[in-house]
């Protein structure tokens, strides 16, 4: 019999690892499942958490599931798995490699999890959680992707970097797609309630909005061997946190679309509420015509991958 909240989580690797480690630390499930091929290396970090958790006295362990069977009536299900794009491999071609990993792991927590929220992380993101949501056959509220709370994060980074001041009273707004075509919000950014626009200027803040989509790169550039999982991580345990604790917060997340801002059949990044029932409510705010219309490019982006799944007759038999 389950005891307390159950968080499953697909891929130990930097990204996957850094959630439960943040998730243990807060305390907020009893339990935490690691799920990754390499089950020695997950067993390792496990055992660290749990070590860790203690530390601080919190009362979550972490646990491993050696197959996708032991990953059993989880609340919240977090998917990091995939490839990254390697040396000589077209978009498209990651496209199809992580729609596969994917599409497998989804049939695994549709079976053993059949009421868990799945949080989509992995790339690209907007495509993958069309995938899972497709796949799982489970209502859209309950597959989410993580990518709004990860890009507004880091436009709060660079706002506070060009003014100076501000930390932690930053709230910046991003939707879109995650990536070159993601659609940074200054109207709806603010410095303790005060527009951007009242303290910065407007090449400024262009400056912002163009170093926030290249934000993931910029970070790999840097690296070198890796990308972020930081901020990744953290983000993907504040909508964690969200729904574990049916907080009613409202974040950007990517969520299929049924009408919402004139778009349906698509997976875009919009301002929802969580809860316990995953994405409860999806938030209309008003954008006018330039908002709009990088929207809708943002929109075209995702079409175009979906467009190349079932050129491939990836959801043949669905």
């Amino acid at each position: 019999m389950k005891q307390g909240k159950r968080v499953g989580i697909v891929g130990a690797g930097n990204v996957g690892a850094t959630i439960a480690y943040s998730l243990a630390m807060l305390g907020s499930c009893h339990e935490i499942i690691l799920r990754d091929n390499k089950i020695d290396v997950a067993r390792g970090k496990a055992l660290d958490m749990s070590q860790a958790a203690s530390a601080v006295r919190s009362h979550t362990v972490v646990k491993v599931a050696e197959s996708m069977e032991e990953l059993v009536n989880c609340d919240v299900v977090v998917v990091t798995a995939g490839s990254p794009r390697l040396p000589g491999m077209s978009r498209d071609d990651l496209l199809m490699i992580n729609a596969n990993i994917t599409k497998e792991v989804i049939e695994g927590i549709a079976k053993y999890s059949p009421d868990a929220i799945i949080i989509m992380v992995s790339n690209p993101l907007d495509a993958m959680t069309y995938v899972a949501l497709k796949e799982s056959g489970f209502e859209r509220s309950r597959v989410i992707g993580m990518a709004g709370i990860l890009d507004s994060s880091r436009m709060a980074a660079f706002i506070q970097e060009k003014l100076g001041y501000g930390g932690g009273q930053i709230r910046a707004s991003v939707m879109g797609g995650h990536g070159d075509d993601m659609v940074p919000l200054p109207r709806y950014s603010t410095v303790a309630g005060v527009p951007l626009t009242d303290v910065l200027s407007e090449n400024e803040i262009a400056e912002i909005v163009d170093r926030t989509r290249h934000g993931g790169a910029e970070i790999v550039g840097h690296l070198k061997t890796g990308s972020a999982y930081y901020a990744p991580a953290k983000s993907t345990a504040i909508m964690v946190e969200a729904i574990l604790k049916d907080t009613k917060q409202i974040h950007p997340c990517a969520v299929y679309l049924e009408g919402e801002y004139g778009f349906s059949g698509v997976v875009s990044g919009v301002p929802v509420m969580l809860g316990a029932n995953g994405a409860e409510k999806i938030i209309e705010i008003t954008l006018n015509a330039a908002e709009q219309e990088m929207f809708k490019s943002s929109c075209a982006s995702v079409e175009a991958l979906i467009l190349t799944l079932n050129k491939n007759n990836f959801f043949e038999g669905k």
